[in-house]
């Protein structure tokens, strides 16, 4: 199953366009995490059992940071993409890294291109 929750800035008809697909998808504004910090929103995740998708550089750099081995987190470096846009890019990005986000990744998506890191990550890589 692919669990994942949405950070603040995607768009909430993601959610619904994921879950017609057979995903376990949650927006952080559906479970009162709207202003949640990022370590929150990434504690959340990890105890759901689920990878956080974030527009927000942030989260990869407390990952870095903290030398936490879980949750994954996907970075979506493309701006302006619609719900459609962001399904689009999360299945291209699962069919192509499964194995590493289920074992722990830092992934960063862009529309052409995929970066996979795992985790824990190194603080000077970043």
């Amino acid at each position: 199953m692919k669990r994942v929750l949405l950070d603040q800035g995607l768009p909430p008809g993601a959610v619904v366009l994921l879950r017609q697909a057979g995903w376990d998808a949650v927006h952080v504004r559906e479970i009162g995490l709207a202003a949640a910090s990022d370590p929150e929103i990434m504690d959340r995740a990890d105890g759901e059992q689920r990878v956080c998708v974030t527009l927000d550089q942030d989260f990869h750099s407390y990952l870095a940071g903290s030398g936490r081995a879980r949750p994954s987190v996907i970075l979506i470096r493309a701006q302006g993409l619609d719900a459609r846009g962001v399904c689009e890019l999360l299945v291209r990005v699962w069919e192509q890294f499964a194995n590493a986000i289920a074992e722990g990744a830092a992934v960063s998506a862009g529309r052409a291109s995929i970066r996979v890191r795992r985790l824990p990550l190194r603080s000077t890589a970043w």
